[in-house]
């Protein structure tokens, strides 16, 4: 089963096929590269604030002030950069629709950045506004935003040729939690990361070839498979253990992670276009 725009939407093939030849994608087209440095610099503005916000919910990085003053400062920023991400993003679809229409790369980035503004709408930033409370509507959104984004991986891991990309996903969720654990914990996940990368190096070159992918495929992904399982479950011990801090509860610090994540994901998915 493919998950590419052709497959949920087919009635839309021929208005994609010549929207490179009417206005915004016939005069985008020339200045491609432009507008997709635009986009990846609305991106790197969007990803930084996000990760300095989410961070502070999850009681690590700029913790010398509240959280509040951090959304103060940074929720202009944060908005800026989703209105550029969406906007540079429709322009420059605009001008290659007919590659992204086929490709299941792109579906997985566009349900990816969904669950990103909702969880950035409803999580990132009123959580950091209101120094880690969230309210019963938001909690709400969040979930539905987590929900989404749960999707969005799913899709991104059935995309032929691109689902290498969730190891980007991966290892920034184990950068994150490595950041944010403290004390025995951090030695511990450490430790245990240190064994899973030295097994995983040995299995998928000393046991099999470099060419030997019937059985370097599957290795490969029963390993990313028990990577997410030891980085969510230290995830989850440091937000019990830590509780409801000054930054957050439990709840807040789930979501935060999150929220950085999903941002890493669409990314990644867009990045891997041109391999799908």
């Amino acid at each position: 089963m493919t998950m590419a725009p052709q497959d949920f939407l087919p009635g839309l093939a021929e208005w994609v096929h010549g929207l490179d030849s009417v206005f915004p994608g016939k005069q985008v087209k020339p200045w491609f590269a432009e507008w997709e440095v635009g986009h990846i610099l609305s991106l790197i503005v969007l990803g930084g604030t996000s990760i300095l916000l989410n961070l502070r919910l999850l009681g690590v990085g700029l913790t010398d002030e509240p959280a509040s003053e951090l959304n103060r400062n940074l929720r202009g920023w944060t908005i800026a950069g989703v209105v550029g991400i969406v906007a540079t993003g429709l322009l420059i679809g605009s001008a290659n629709a007919e590659r992204l229409y086929t490709s299941e790369a792109f579906a997985a980035k566009m349900v990816g950045l969904l669950a990103g503004i909702i969880l950035t709408f409803s999580v990132t930033l009123p959580a950091t506004r209101r120094d880690g409370e969230l309210g019963p509507i938001a909690r709400a959104a969040a979930v539905v935003g987590l929900a989404v984004f749960a999707v969005a991986i799913w899709m991104f891991a059935a995309a032929k040729l691109a689902n290498p990309g969730l190891w980007h996903v991966i290892f920034a969720g184990a950068l994150i939690v490595l950041f944010a654990a403290r004390g025995l914990t951090r030695i511990v996940y450490l430790g245990g990361l240190a064994v899973l990368l030295a097994v995983q190096q040995v299995m998928t070159n000393v046991v099999y070839r470099w060419d030997d992918y019937a059985h370097l495929d599957p290795t490969n992904k029963a390993f990313a498979w028990v990577f997410t399982a030891w980085i969510i479950a230290v995830a989850i011990v440091q937000a019990v253990a830590t509780g409801r801090g000054r930054e957050s509860g439990p709840f807040v610090k789930a979501m935060a992670f999150a929220a950085i994540l999903v941002w890493v994901m669409t990314a990644a998915a867009g990045r891997w276009l041109a391999f799908a």
